[in-house]
C-alpha cells in the first residue's frame, strides 16, 4: 500500500531505525520510504479472516503466520514490505530477533484499487526473488476472487484463480477452505 514518498535515499539500517520510532508504518523500496495508506473495512475483515484460518491450520506446526505489522525483507532487490499476511516455516525466521522476516513461503495481499497494479507487478516481481517463496496470493475485496501464483519445480510461476463456490488451496502449507470463508462478514459489491 504505497502512498507518498517520505524523503530522499535511506540505507536499510536508517529505514529500520526510523520505522522503530515512528507511529506510522512505511515500506522501503530501494532506498526510498513510502507511508502506508489506510485500508477499507472489507480489506481489514478479509485480512483478519485469512489470518485466523491460516493460524488455526498451522497452530501445531513450526510455521508462523504474520499479519499486517510484520515486515518482509526482500534483500535481493533492497526492499521491505508489509504484506497483509505472510507465513514462514523457516527456522532462521523463528530463531531471529530481527523485526522482519526473510524466508516467507506464502505471502497474501488483499487488493485495493490504489495499490492493485503495484501488488500485481512491482511487488510480485520483487517477491519472486525470495528463494523460499512458493505461493503469492492476491485476494479481491470487491468480489469472491482469489488468484494464487505457485512456483513449480522449474521455478516458473503458475496462476490459478478461484471464484465463488470453489475451494481454495495453498499447497505450500497444505491448506484448503471454501472461498466463502475468506469473505465471512464482508459485503461484496458484486
Amino acid at each position: 500500500m504505497l502512498s507518498t514518498q517520505y524523503h530522499a535515499y535511506f540505507s536499510p539500517e536508517e529505514y529500520l531505525e526510523i520505522e522503530e520510532n515512528n507511529p506510522i508504518k512505511h515500506e522501503y523500496r530501494q532506498g526510498l520510504i513510502y507511508a502506508m495508506a489506510g485500508a477499507s473495512k472489507a480489506h481489514v475483515i478479509i485480512t483478519l479472516n485469512i489470518s485466523i484460518l491460516l493460524n488455526t491450520h498451522l497452530e501445531e506446526s513450526d510455521c508462523l503466520v504474520y499479519s499486517t505489522d510484520m515486515k518482509v525483507r526482500v534483500e535481493g532487490v533492497n526492499d521491505f514490505y508489509y504484506p497483509d499476511v505472510a507465513v514462514t516455516c523457516d527456522e532462521r525466521d523463528r530463531n531471529s530477533d530481527e523485526k522482519f522476516i526473510r524466508y516467507a513461503c506464502l505471502i497474501v495481499e488483499v487488493l485495493s484499487p490504489k495499490t492493485e497494479d503495484f501488488d500485481r507487478e512491482g511487488k510480485f516481481n520483487d517477491y519472486k526473488t525470495l528463494e523460499t517463496l512458493s505461493e503469492y496470493v492476491l485476494i479481491s475485496q470487491d468480489q469472491m476472487r482469489v488468484e494464487c501464483f505457485r512456483r513449480d519445480a522449474s521455478g516458473n510461476w503458475i496462476a490459478q484463480t478461484y471464484e465463488q463456490g470453489e475451494e481454495i488451496s495453498f499447497q505450500s502449507i497444505n491448506f484448503s477452505c471454501p472461498i466463502a470463508s475468506l469473505y465471512r462478514k464482508v459485503s461484496l459489491l458484486t
